[in-house]
This record gives structure tokens, sequence and C-alpha cells, in this order.
């Protein structure tokens, strides 16, 4: 019986062409889904700090599953998140070419530490601020917040914060401008945005690796021994015609440190004592998780300590168990050997 050949296909997407560095270590948010009109307003994301992982134990309640009713073990990432400061209220304007700031106001007194970051206004005046967005309410088509988390609280070593803008969304414009004013200058915690059994989306900077050869950055097969020049590397970089290298042929190159989203990870519990889900000895790289907490299904991008950035789902699944997740046991065991 003679030899068969064998054919696969490279691994990697060639959708994530070019696979460049990310210009920063915080996820960038480009598309923001919209509520239901009818529903409350509120902020469409959150932030947190990666700890780690560990596995839980709980009742499968996915309909549909064969292992539905039944307990099973899944992977699950923590994330600390400490609750985050509203620094500041945007106003935005439609325009021909997209979204257009109009105007924003600062609350009293921001936090020290965001002077390490950036320089905020002099005496700020947030009701004269609010009155210029009022007069303009007509021309205003979404409000966002900047946002500012309290990495002294979390188990990171850094004072600095980060700023990010949140989405507000939900009933009208004069609704959302309502409760922007109560949101300014207030601190605000995981369990008003999200609730357990809700599905997320996850946007992170994906760990790096420097540069690699095609071997490990596209799953390309290492060549016979034999082989003429090379092994970890391409057969052909392709035909005499055209004449010049095509995007499609693997190359060696930067891999990891990408911005990625991942959809639909869901929201397993929400505690807010660390010590709950904290292994013994603490998270490898990382520590205790003091306070707030989440715990998602699966596994999210990015290294220990990287700011996770949290999403209400652009697609949620069809079919949404009612009732949070019966978790029967999380493992503490050490991450130490």
């Amino acid at each position: 019986m003679g030899h068969r050949k064998v054919n696969a296909p490279k691994r990697g997407s060639l959708s994530y062409l070019p696979k460049g560095r990310a210009a920063r270590p915080i996820g960038r948010i480009r598309f923001w889904p919209s509520l239901k009109a009818a529903t409350a307003p509120s902020l469409l994301g959150f932030m947190g700090y990666k700890a780690g992982m560990t596995h839980i134990f709980m009742v499968e309640d996915q309909q549909g599953s064969p292992d539905f009713g039944k307990e099973v073990s899944k992977p699950a990432t923590v994330v600390d998140t400490p609750p985050v400061i509203i620094c500041a209220v945007r106003a935005y304007t439609r325009t021909p070419y997209g979204l257009t700031t109009l105007t924003e106001t600062w609350m009293k007194n921001p936090p020290k530490d965001i002077n390490r970051l950036t320089t905020p206004p002099n005496n700020p005046n947030p009701e004269n601020g609010f009155k210029k967005i009022e007069q303009n309410l007509p021309q205003i088509s979404e409000f966002r917040v900047l946002a500012a988390t309290q990495p002294r609280l979390a188990g990171v070593p850094k004072k600095k914060p980060e700023l990010t803008e949140i989405k507000v969304d939900g009933a009208g414009t004069k609704e959302q401008f309502d409760y922007v004013k109560t949101l300014l200058g207030k601190t605000v915690q995981l369990t008003q945005v999200f609730k357990e059994g809700q599905y997320t989306d996850v946007i992170a900077v994906s760990k790096g690796k420097g540069i690699q050869g095609v071997i490990k950055r596209w799953g390309v097969k290492i060549r016979d021994r034999k082989s003429r020049k090379m092994k970890r590397g391409v057969a052909t970089l392709g035909a005499w015609n055209p004449s010049r290298v095509l995007y499609t042929v693997p190359r060696a190159g930067q891999m990891g440190y990408h911005q990625r989203t991942e959809h639909n990870k869901r929201i397993l519990k929400i505690g807010t004592n660390g010590a709950d889900v904290t292994p013994k000895g603490g998270f490898l790289r990382y520590g205790p998780v003091q306070g707030t907490y989440v715990l998602l299904n699966g596994s999210v991008p990015g290294a220990t300590k990287r700011l996770i950035r949290i999403r209400v789902p652009a697609r949620p699944p069809r079919r949404i168990p009612e009732a949070p997740p019966k978790i029967s046991e999380i493992s503490l065991q050490s991450q130490q050997g």
C-alpha cells in the first residue's frame, strides 16, 4: 500500500491580517450595540483586570445540551473589577462625517491620580456644562461617559488609572441626559451594569509573543529532515507569475499583542469578596483578589494584569437561560504546585 498524500490548509485566518502590534495595551471598542428604547438608560460596558483562571463545577442549564441538568466542570476566568469613577460626560452630535463631540463637562475635584494620565480642566463647573448640553439637546444623538479605573483597589502594581469611554443607551435622549447627570462624580459598581447569567463581549489585547517564524505563527508543517535549505519554512513562496509574494503566503513576523474581541462570554458569578475565588497562595503573577470580581466562562485574551473591557453583547445568543447558573464548587487549589 503506497503512501497517501495528505493536504491540509495552513492554520491562522487571513481575516486578521495585517498582524501588527496593537497601538496601546487597552482594547478599543469600535462598535456599541443599541438597547431597546423601552429599557431604562444604562451604561453599555465596564472594565477590570485579568487575575487568572480556575475551574468550577456547575449544573448545565443550556437547553439541548447532552449534559443538561448534570453537573459539569467548566474553565473560568477571574476578572478583578473594582468600581470606576465617572469623571466626565461627553455629548455627541451626528454629522455627515460621523459622530462629533459637541461638548463635555467634568466633575468637580477629579481624583488626584488622573493627573498621572492627563491634565483635567481647571475648576470645572458641571452646572454650566449641563446647561449647555440642555440648550443643545435636540442636536445630541448620544451620550458617553469618561470612566477612570482605580488600580489601587486591585492587585495590579500601578497607580496610574485608565480613562475610557463608555456609551449610555436606552430610552430617549432626555432620559439619558437625566441619567448621566446622576452619574457624574460618582463611583459605579459592576452590579449596576451587568448581572449574573448575562452574556457579554470581551475586548482585550492578546499576549505578545514577539517575532515568530511561519511554523509557530501560521501552523505550517515542519518539512522533512532531508529537505533542501530549510526545515522550518514554507516550501515555496509562490509561482513565477504574478512575480511577487502574495499576502496569502505565510511569512514570519509579529505574533501576539493584537486586539481581539471575543463574543458571548457568559457571566457565571459576580461577587464582592475576592477570597471566594482566590486560590491558595493567590493567582500566579497577580496575587489575591481583594474586592469585587466577575467570573467569566472560558478564557479571555491577554496576559495577567491586563485591562479587560466588558461590553453588552453585539450579537447575543437566541436562547439564554432565565436564571443564573447554579455553581456547586469553585476550585481554590494552589497554582504553585
